[in-house]
């Protein structure tokens, strides 16, 4: 008989609490294998494929596309084992036959993971071996109402009866707050969603409290007769109208409509909180300075036509902030509030700020005091790449202990940029441009660009800061000065 095994959504890496169901890569009644990927998560990091941990039919989802999920919320469920009967939910539409087939046809390999387990691990997040602790019953007899519902029921497991909905709209049992939505046609799942009706709330007046589209269709009845305040559109979906009431009657209805909510979520919601908690608890100060980096382009013209891969702008200022960072480990570091230390690291990984279609993410080069100016060229370009794409991993957006800020691909000189807690530091520089400068004691027009230093006051004093940032200029205007350190 086969086991119907609950998969949850796993720890998809540090810090990260939720993820959004972006698309689903199999249907209820497909049969998955391990290893599979099943579903594309957004989550504040990367776009993320999460692979099933077990082999055999999915019998259920939680969650339309656009559903935002907890980490620990169920994903699907997936019968593992002998799949021949109830490999899907009874009353499902045609092609029960044909899944059944196929997991019969492949019944080594679902059974294969309630003993071995997967062997594909993401971040938190093991395989080992598929526990069996939940099984599918299936009830004797339809909804009664008037039955009281068990307080925790299993979420394969089809109680017996019901209470009335608070709605009223139908008979028999309301989907619990976790657990899956009895709905099986797929047309009822997009009404509901189009009309934003939360299925949860419904009860359903088919078998076994199944929710068939009569029973949407009347909760959208109940919805408009009782919801005066919404605004009706000809689409039939007015969240946008109504999200936000007028605050007086005095307040035009084409005022409201021209109200636009966005949340924050996702990238754009981690970007929030993280700079809100930057500002909240460091005490950051910044300085800044001009350069003349006439002789580092030069320095880069040379690299670059002695033949072999182009040498970036980013990589030789990457190059040059490791080297102050030797000089200057204080600003390489974070504070630890609980124990009330200053956390010195002895490794550089250094972040360094992209914006994508997406938001503003920062990948982090690993070890980027050991690399070279042509191999950080190589590491930036291909990090930004996968940053546009989306498919950055959470590894490669965590851990990073100094962030440099090139804004200056945005035509701005300067800036005063936000840490990227819980970092000490960011080094932000402006664009590089033809300027009048004193040179050699004459006036000449040389390329001049601004660099600024924010860091947080409690890991060092304004001296070393601006001993920091003095070395950055004094490299960038002779960059012979790093010879010392290669």
């Amino acid at each position: 008989m086969a086991q119907v095994l609950e998969f949850k959504l796993p720890d998809l890496g540090e810090g990260l609490t939720e993820a959004e169901i972006v698309r689903w890569l199999v249907e209820v009644g497909d049969v998955v294998a391990v290893d599979q990927p099943v579903v594309e998560v957004e989550t504040a990091k990367a776009m993320v494929e999460v692979p099933c941990p077990y082999g055999g039919v999915v019998t259920a989802r939680f969650g339309a596309e656009g559903t935002e999920l907890p980490v620990g919320a169920p994903l699907l469920t997936v019968a593992v084992g002998e799949a021949a009967d109830g490999a899907r939910p009874s009353g499902g539409a045609g092609g029960t036959d044909t899944a059944r087939t196929d997991n019969a046809g492949d019944g080594a390999s679902g059974r294969e993971p309630a003993a071995e387990g997967s062997g594909n691990v993401l971040v938190g997040y093991g395989t080992s071996q598929a526990p069996a602790r939940r099984r599918r019953v299936r009830s004797a007899a339809p909804a009664v109402n008037g039955r009281p519902r068990p307080p925790e029921p299993v979420r394969e497991t089809r109680p017996a009866g019901s209470p009335q909905g608070a709605s009223g709209a139908a008979t028999g049992r309301t989907a619990s707050a976790d657990g899956p939505v009895p709905v099986i046609s797929p047309l009822v799942r997009r009404l509901a969603r189009q009309n934003g009706l939360d299925l949860r709330e419904l009860t359903g007046s088919g078998p076994d409290g199944l929710i068939l589209r009569a029973d949407v269709e009347h909760a959208l009845a109940l919805q408009s007769a009782t919801a005066q305040d919404r605004t009706d559109t000809a689409t039939g979906t007015t969240a946008q109208a109504t999200a936000v009431p007028s605050p007086a009657p005095a307040a035009s209805p084409g005022r409201a409509a021209s109200v636009t909510r966005v949340p924050l979520k996702g990238i754009r919601g981690a970007v929030a909180d993280k700079l809100s908690r930057s500002r909240t608890e460091i005490p950051d100060a910044t300085c800044w300075v001009d350069a003349d980096a006439t002789e580092l382009m030069r320095t880069r013209s040379a690299m670059n036509a002695a033949g072999g891969p182009k040498i970036s702008v980013l990589a030789l200022l990457a190059r040059i902030c490791t080297a102050a960072l030797a000089r200057f480990p204080e600003l390489n570091a974070s504070v630890d509030t609980g124990a009330r230390e200053i956390v010195q690291y002895a490794d550089v990984h250094l972040g360094f700020a992209a914006q994508t279609e997406r938001g503003l993410v920062v990948p982090v080069v690993r070890d980027a005091h050991t690399r070279d100016a042509e191999s950080l060229t190589a590491e930036f370009a291909r990090l930004t790449e996968a940053a546009r794409a989306g498919t950055l991993t959470p590894a490669e957006l965590t851990g990073g202990t100094f962030t440099l800020n090139n804004y200056g691909v945005f035509g701005v000189d300067g800036s005063t940029p936000i840490i990227n807690h819980p970092e000490a530091a960011m080094l932000g520089v402006g664009r590089i441009v033809p300027k009048p400068w004193v040179h050699e004691g004459e006036l000449a027009v040389r390329q001049v660009v601004q660099l600024s230093l924010t860091f947080d006051h409690r890991v060092c004093d304004g001296g070393t800061a601006g001993g920091f940032l003095r070395y950055v200029a004094d490299c960038v205007e002779q960059p012979a000065v790093l010879l010392r350190t290669l």
